[in-house]
């Protein structure tokens, strides 16, 4: 409930005036009749208002009165998700590349552990027209952190292999098979990236691939060496260094044999 405080001011001289009045003037002014005329015409003194409201009326002025702003990014406080990528359109397929964040666990003393490393999730989607891809048929390929490093020292002559099961170590494994060939080619100017993907659980026995020049694979060796300290979660180590937690943290653990080098 608001409480609501009224004051009324007047001139210290007028309400002097008043106080001198004897009662014997007073006696004098109730026996004799005035006219309206006989009467002094003072102006009504001016008189302000101040009202004072409540806590709870004014935190609900001040909700309803705000008005929803869209969020700004800076250092530090980007939005909750941010989707970017990279791709690469040629006449038989597309490739797409999208980052994959690392997963954490607590740990009983309130700090974090990471659990899985990201990964940039690699898309090939075949051409059925001019810049025209079937994104249902899409395979996919999980390119991990040291798979980078093998693309990024890549020659110019040079091939590698990967091959992921995604089923390793269960019931299903051997049932998806996939194979991802990088080859030089035949002219030195790029590498084709062969998808060879063969999946017994749903009958499906794709093979997609897409030349990527010099200058694409520039782009491709570039982004992974700016992301791959996120994907191992570095950047939230770096953020959490606090100049006054550096003194004991370095022989906490003993295990760890680093430290005690250093301080011989």
């Amino acid at each position: 409930m608001s409480n609501l405080q009224f004051q009324l001011h007047s001139q210290p001289s007028t309400l002097s005036s008043l106080s001198s009045l004897s009662s014997s003037s007073l006696k004098l002014l109730a026996n004799h009749s005035f006219s309206p005329k006989s009467l002094p015409h003072n102006p009504p003194k001016p008189f302000s208002l101040r009202c004072r409201h409540s806590d709870l009326f004014d935190q609900n002025t001040l909700a309803s009165s705000q008005r929803p702003t869209r969020p700004t990014a800076s250092v530090g406080a980007l939005p909750p998700r941010v989707y970017v990528g990279y791709s690469i359109y040629k006449g038989k397929a597309a490739l797409t590349l999208t980052p994959r964040p690392p997963e954490f666990v607590p740990l009983d003393s309130g700090a974090y552990k990471i659990s899985k490393e990201g990964y940039v999730l690699l898309q090939f989607a075949p051409a059925v027209g001019t810049r025209q891809y079937d994104w249902n048929r899409k395979q996919v390929f999980s390119l991990s952190v040291g798979e980078m490093g093998s693309v990024i020292s890549l020659g110019t002559r040079e091939s590698c292999e990967f091959f992921h099961d995604p089923f390793k170590g269960k019931s299903d494994e051997g049932k998806v098979r996939k194979i991802l060939k990088l080859e030089p080619l035949p002219d030195g100017s790029g590498h084709f990236f062969n998808l060879s993907v063969q999946n017994k659980l749903v009958n499906v026995d794709e093979n997609i691939y897409i030349p990527i020049t010099k200058a694409e694979l520039a782009v491709l060796s570039s982004t992974f060496n700016f992301i791959m300290p996120y994907l191992l979660g570095w950047h939230t180590f770096a953020n959490s260094i606090k100049p006054e937690d550096t003194s004991g943290v370095n022989n906490a653990n003993p295990r760890y044999g680093g430290d005690y080098e250093w301080n011989r």
